[in-house]
């Protein structure tokens, strides 16, 4: 007979970004824990609970005892058990530690050999004598980063932890976990409920935490019902919440009984940017603010309460002046930052230490100045836009709005800069060239905006890179792998060489200051990056062919790797792909210097056909690569594989006269360079 099993464990308030990510650990571990010791009639089905002062999961179908076991033990091998027709100390051990005759042994195959076995039943095991373990394994399992001890215990946790509950079905299943014994017992709501709550069954606790304890046990529901009453509110205002997943978790993992209230701050804020007081409202005080049906932000907000009252304006008005002292900070900072100019701040980024061994933010700004002017002119921007932006770029990091929020650097860049008169795509440049901050984040809109987000992530890469400091394994303290799959986005959208963009970000820094291999290595890790972010849309051997051809320019890059595509899919690809090895095997024998095909020299029938399709085909894949269509240069391949195949079967490259020989390898190498001006066709299929 089976029941469902309940484990609550009741403690002091838990950090709430990793409140989810505990709840959901450990309740897949006590299921875990209970499928190992076969304790769980079918598959496992748990839900996991947790709010601010708990963890708790539910687990259905646990049985009272394990069944009965089929144990066979295996004991020495038979060849070397018995000596002169008596059984050895081995086997005699063996029998004992069993409790067994040697009579009553079986010999069994174990797949290798022959060997003694004792076969038996062992009783099942109840409940109550495993499940304290299985509680104790899984909280040790638990993704604590820190743990700490509470009074005179010698127990360690995330939090001090003050109540066990552990019910099967109806009954207490004895337990001691964290110097705590199990009961039935529980706290509700800090505030809201009173005394004791007596769980009468293992199904019924979320329902008695709810009714009689105002708390709502399960995260996803709390989480839900949070969502739902702000979109209600958002939508009697005709707004909408600026809230992101991140903040919509932590408000769940702030309160056990959530209760959505409106409240408003004084529209004079609102000459500050929206982007200062919405980080405020989010980071500071965990609201959610509202905007207008034109994105605008609105002198209107949101809280979820951890508290029911009949007259939530004390709350309401309380929260209004926490959050008028925020804003008041920022508007002050606005006010205070519109003082100075964007240029005026230049020299304190002398003080600024971007790294000890490649100097100040000052030093850097020359740098990103000339990276991007360069860039600018391979774009056909406005090369003197894009170093006034570069030289504007980082100003805004000795602000005092970006002082007390980082988050704000470029954006405040942005207003400064407008407010300085500067030229829109200047102003736009500062908030832009950041992008993409992540992966999926949009890339910036103008070419000038792009020469300096090129120039910044460049002129970072290439430097960090060449003192040394390269990723290693899952460390990557920099964001260099970040770095260098922006730069690949934007170019993948620009016709950009990147060899040559690292060759100038090289140069911008001090002769001898980085490492002489810098842009080697710096290409070769971009070349494997590329690979990275390919393969999520590409299969892999398609990537792997197109970037066996080292690439300078990425904005041609989707069109080769669809043509490539294409051309696998034809039925003579395959043949091709083996006989594009079978060429570049024969090529890397060549003991002299390739060249032009001698039609003298061509002997066989074979030869002449190859050569003349080789000719014919010449003009026409040339024609193709210089109009960018890649399918229809691949696809001319597809007519040369009856002259490849006969070639193959009929003639013998390596023929002893040296002429002959050397001839044949040039015609396979004109055949080679014609199969992978596109891409390397060998590697298609591995």
């Amino acid at each position: 007979m089976t029941q469902p099993l309940l484990i609550e464990l009741l403690t002091e308030e838990l950090p709430p970004k990793a409140l989810n990510n505990l709840g959901n650990a450990f309740a897949a571990a006590v299921a875990e824990g209970l499928e190992k010791a076969q304790l769980i009639q079918g598959d496992a089905q748990y839900t996991a609970y947790a709010s601010p002062r708990r963890l708790a999961v539910q687990v259905q179908n646990v049985k009272a005892v394990q069944d009965d076991q089929h144990v066979v033990k295996k004991g020495p091998a038979v060849a070397n058990a018995m000596k002169d027709g008596a059984p050895t100390k081995a086997l005699e051990g063996f029998a004992r530690s069993c409790g067994a005759d040697i009579g009553s042994l079986k010999i069994i195959h174990d797949g290798k050999q022959d060997v003694y076995a004792h076969e038996f039943t062992q009783a099942g095991k109840p409940l109550a004598e495993l499940l304290e373990d299985i509680i104790n394994q899984a909280v040790k399992k638990l993704p604590i980063p820190k743990v700490m001890r509470w009074g005179s215990s010698t127990h360690t946790f995330v939090r001090p932890v003050h109540g066990l509950v552990i019910l099967h079905g109806a009954n207490v299943v004895p337990a001691n976990v964290l110097g705590l014994q199990s009961g039935n017992t529980t706290l509700g709501h800090r505030f809201l409920s009173d005394g004791l709550i007596t769980i009468e069954n293992a199904d019924s606790y979320a329902e008695q935490m709810r009714e009689q304890g105002k708390v709502i046990a399960s995260f996803a529901t709390r989480k839900a019902a949070i969502q739902t009453a702000l979109n209600q509110h958002a939508g009697r205002l005709n707004a909408t919440v600026a809230a992101d997943e991140a903040l919509l978790d932590e408000v769940s993992a702030l309160v056990e009984w959530p209760v959505v209230l409106e409240a408003g701050f004084e529209a004079h804020f609102l000459e500050v940017p929206q982007e200062c007081l919405i980080l405020t409202m989010q980071q500071n005080q965990k609201y959610f603010p509202l905007l207008d049906a034109n994105g605008r932000l609105m002198n209107r907000f949101l809280l979820v309460s951890n508290l029911e009252a009949a007259d939530p304006s004390h709350i309401i008005h309380g929260n209004e002046r926490v959050l008028r002292a925020r804003l008041s900070d920022a508007e002050f900072f606005y006010k205070q930052d519109q003082k100075n100019t964007l240029e005026s701040r230049l020299p304190k980024l002398a003080n600024v230490v971007y790294h000890n061994k490649i100097g100040s933010q000052a030093e850097r700004i020359e740098r990103l100045q000339s990276i991007a002017a360069h860039t600018a002119a391979a774009l056909g921007a406005d090369r003197a836009q894009a170093e006034r932006a570069a030289r504007l770029a980082k100003a805004d990091l000795v602000t005092e709005m970006v002082g007390e929020f980082p988050e704000l650097q470029g954006t405040m860049g942005k207003y400064y800069a407008r407010l300085d008169g500067e030229n829109a795509a200047i102003a736009d440049a500062l908030e832009q060239h950041y992008r993409p901050r992540f992966a999926g984040d949009a890339l910036p809109e103008s070419p000038v905006a792009t020469a300096v987000a090129l120039a910044d992530k460049l002129e970072t890469l290439v430097g960090i890179w060449g003192i040394g400091l390269v990723p290693t394994g899952d460390k990557d303290p920099y964001a260099l792998r970040r770095a260098a799959l922006g730069i690949l986005r934007m170019l993948m959208q620009h016709g950009l060489d990147v060899n040559d963009l690292i060759q100038t970000a090289f140069a911008s820094f001090p002769q001898g200051l980085l490492n002489d291999k810098t842009p080697a290595e710096v290409a070769d890790f971009m070349q494997a990056r590329l690979a990275v972010l390919l393969q999520n849309d590409y299969p892999q051997d398609i990537v792997a062919a197109v970037l066996a051809k080292r690439l300078g320019r990425l904005n041609d890059l989707a069109a080769k790797l669809d043509a490539v595509a294409s051309f696998k899919a034809l039925p003579e690809a395959a043949a091709l792909a083996a006989a594009n090895k079978r060429v570049q095997n024969l090529l890397k024998k060549a003991d002299a210097e390739l060249g032009a095909v001698n039609e003298a020299l061509l002997q066989q029938d074979e030869e002449h056909a190859l050569y003349a399709a080789a000719q014919a085909m010449q003009p026409k894949i040339e024609a193709a690569l210089a109009r960018q269509d890649f399918q229809a240069a691949l696809s001319e391949l597809a007519a040369v594989k009856p002259q490849v195949d006969a070639f193959f079967d009929g003639v013998m490259v390596m023929a002893d006269d040296t002429a002959v020989k050397q001839n044949r390898l040039n015609l396979l190498n004109q055949l080679s360079q014609q199969m992978n001006a596109v891409a390397d066709i060998a590697l298609l299929g591995e």
